[in-house]
């Protein structure tokens, strides 16, 4: 069974919203390794509609040069939507009925690691359900104050077990977690 991996830019407060705002200064080789990493290990990448539609207009029809372009227009793209129809940007497709189980089936086919960044809402019904096999988190040194959180403040508790951890030379701190 393939595994379901989400990987986030997390503030030191706890906000993944807008990372463009805050992350970048924090960007260096390390972190670029990292995350191209999980990129290679996967051959799906699950978005929410919102990060689907911020990532079709940034990479789309970015140039060849970019790997990160490169290597996010090449990969198959699924959709998790009540409201898009179509999915425009190559290799996606928008995944029809409740998102759980299709999510579900999903990852009972056979492949590769399954990708999902961004996608808050998305994240949290799949951490509900316990289909996230690991939760890598890049918490960045900084407080943003503001901004959607990735835990809602009211929402259930859901144990996690530590199992790797890496300081960057950044000071972001790279936190993978997997259900307790």
């Amino acid at each position: 069974m393939r595994k379901i991996v989400v990987g986030e830019f997390m503030s030191l407060d706890g906000v993944v919203e807008s990372p463009e705002k805050w992350h970048f200064p924090y960007l260096d080789d390390e972190m670029g390794q990292r995350i191209m990493s999980q990129m290679l290990e996967s051959d799906t990448l699950l978005l929410g509609r919102v990060t689907y539609q911020t990532f079709a207009g940034a990479f789309a029809n970015a140039g060849a040069g970019d790997p990160v372009a490169a290597q996010l227009n090449a990969i198959r793209k699924v959709v998790v939507s009540s409201t898009l129809e179509t999915a425009e940007w190559q290799n996606s497709i928008v995944l029809t009925g409740d998102a759980v189980t299709q999510v579900g089936k999903l990852k009972g086919q056979p492949g590769k690691d399954i990708s999902v960044t961004g996608s808050t809402t998305l994240v949290r019904s799949l951490l509900r359900a316990g289909l996230v096999d690991e939760l890598r988190l890049l918490v960045h040194p900084i407080v943003v104050g503001g901004g959607e959180r990735l835990f809602e403040a009211d929402g259930d508790q859901i144990p996690l077990k530590l199992v790797d951890s890496k300081t960057f030379g950044s000071g972001v701190l790279a936190l993978t977690y997997a259900p307790a």
